[in-house]
C-alpha cells in the first residue's frame, strides 16, 4: 500500500461511552415523592467539551473515550478474583453484532487478541467507559469487592476519596493507574451495572481523520453522583431529562452531535428510571445493533445521515471512505421515500429524525421528530 493511500484512510480506534441515567427527585415535593407521571423522573449526565478541543469543540456529550491497552490488561484478573473471572465475569452474555459491514482495519488495541490472558472486550469496554467517567467527571462507578452478588439492581456511584484530584491526575497521565486506584479502594469497576445499548461508528467526513467504533453503555443509578469536570477537556456539565436536553439543543443553549441527539430522543420513550432499567434487564440477551451512518449530501445543502434499514442505505465499502450525493433536494427525497431510518441535518441546531422501520433486535427507536424552531 502506498504512503499516499495509507494517509488518506481513516484511522480507527475502539471506544466506549457511558450514558449515565440518575433518579431525580422533583423540587418542592416530599423527600420520598416522585415527579408527576407526565414528568420524566430521571436525568442524563451531559459533559461540555472545551472550545479549545480539536475534536467536537463545545459539544455536550456523554462521558467516554478511546479504549486503552490497560483496559484489557490481564492484571485486572487478580482484582476480580476469586469471585468473578473468565470467561464471562458473571456478566449475562449476549451475541456480538453479526453484521459484516463495515469491515474495519486492525486497530492498535487488537494487538492483545492473541493474548489468552487479556480481558474479553465485553469487560474491557465497560472498564474503559467507567475509567473515562472518572477521568472526565470524577464519577466512580465502582463496587466494593466485599459485595459479591451481581444483583440486577440500580447502581450507585462510590463517594470520591479525599485524594481524588491526585488520583485523577495520575489516571489521566497513565490509564494503568485506574487499576491501582481500584486496588487502593478495594473495589472493582461495576461492570455489571453497565448494559450494552448500541454501537455507533463515526461516519466519514474527512480523509485521514480519526474515527471511532464506539460501544454505548447505559447505567441506571439511584441518584445523581457529584460531578467535578476536569476543566481541560471537559469544562462544564448538566443533568437533563431527555426532553429538557432536546429543548436546550433546539434553542441553541447546547450543541449535540447526532449520536447523542438520537440516543436522547430514544430515551424519551421511557417516563421513569425503573422503566428504563427494566427494559435493559429484559433485553440483556438481545443483540445490539452496530451502525455506521452514511452521509448523503442533498442539492439544497442538507446532510442526511442514513442508518441501516433506510431504503437509500448501501452496504458498500466505497462509502466507508466517501459520501453520497444527489441532485434532489432533501424535501424531494422525503416525499419520494417510504422506508426511512435517517437523521436530516438542516443546520447546526436543527435535526429531524425519520424512522419507519422496526428494530431487528427488539430495541426501541426514536419517534419521528420534525421540529419547527419558530414554535420554541
Amino acid at each position: 500500500m502506498s504512503a499516499l493511500l495509507r494517509s488518506s484512510l481513516s484511522r480507527w480506534r475502539r471506544a466506549a461511552t457511558l450514558v449515565l441515567a440518575a433518579g431525580w427527585k422533583h423540587p418542592g415535593l416530599a423527600a420520598q415523592a416522585l415527579p408527576p407521571p407526565s414528568v420524566e423522573d430521571f436525568r442524563v449526565l451531559l459533559l461540555q467539551r472545551s472550545e479549545q478541543q480539536r475534536f467536537l469543540p463545545g459539544a455536550y456529550v456523554f462521558p467516554g473515550g478511546a479504549l486503552d491497552a490497560a483496559d484489557r490488561s490481564a492484571d485486572w484478573l487478580r482484582l476480580f478474583a476469586p469471585h468473578h473471572g473468565p470467561p464471562y465475569f458473571n456478566l449475562v452474555t449476549r451475541p456480538r453484532p453479526r453484521t459484516d459491514f463495515p469491515v474495519l482495519p486492525a486497530m492498535e488495541t487488537d494487538a492483545a487478541d492473541g493474548d489468552d490472558a487479556a480481558l474479553p472486550y465485553d469487560v474491557a469496554f465497560r472498564i474503559c467507559a467507567i475509567r473515562e467517567a472518572f477521568e472526565e467527571a470524577g464519577v466512580l462507578i465502582l463496587r466494593p469487592r466485599a459485595s459479591l452478588a451481581a444483583a440486577p439492581e440500580l447502581g450507585r456511584a462510590l463517594p470520591p476519596p479525599p485524594d481524588v484530584t491526585a488520583w485523577r491526575a495520575r489516571v489521566r497521565r497513565d490509564s494503568r493507574h485506574f487499576l491501582h486506584l481500584c486496588e487502593h479502594l478495594d473495589c472493582t469497576p461495576d461492570i455489571w451495572a453497565l448494559h450494552e445499548w448500541n454501537i455507533w461508528l463515526t461516519p466519514f467526513f474527512r480523509y485521514g481523520s480519526h474515527r471511532f467504533d464506539t460501544t454505548f453503555f447505559l447505567c441506571c443509578v439511584r441518584e445523581p453522583p457529584p460531578v467535578e469536570p476536569e476543566l481541560a477537556e471537559v469544562v462544564g456539565f448538566q443533568w437533563s431529562s431527555p426532553s429538557e436536553a432536546i429543548k436546550s439543543f433546539m434553542s441553541e443553549e447546547i450543541w449535540l452531535i447526532v449520536p447523542q441527539f438520537y440516543e436522547i430522543r430514544r430515551l424519551e420513550n421511557f417516563a421513569s428510571l425503573s422503566d428504563l432499567h427494566r427494559f435493559c434487564l429484559d433485553h440483556v440477551l438481545e443483540e445490539v445493533e452496530r451502525w455506521m451512518p452514511i452521509t448523503l449530501l442533498s442539492a439544497d445543502g442538507c446532510r442526511l445521515l442514513l442508518l441501516p434499514g433506510d431504503e437509500l442505505y448501501l452496504e458498500d465499502s466505497y462509502f466507508v471512505e466517501n459520501v453520497m450525493s444527489t441532485e434532489k433536494s432533501s424535501e424531494e427525497l422525503m416525499k419520494e421515500g417510504k422506508k426511512f431510518h435517517r437523521v436530516v441535518i438542516h443546520s447546526r441546531h436543527d435535526y429531524s429524525i425519520h424512522v419507519t422501520v422496526q428494530s431487528k433486535y427488539k430495541h426501541v427507536y426514536p419517534k419521528n421528530c420534525v421540529v419547527n424552531k419558530s414554535h420554541l
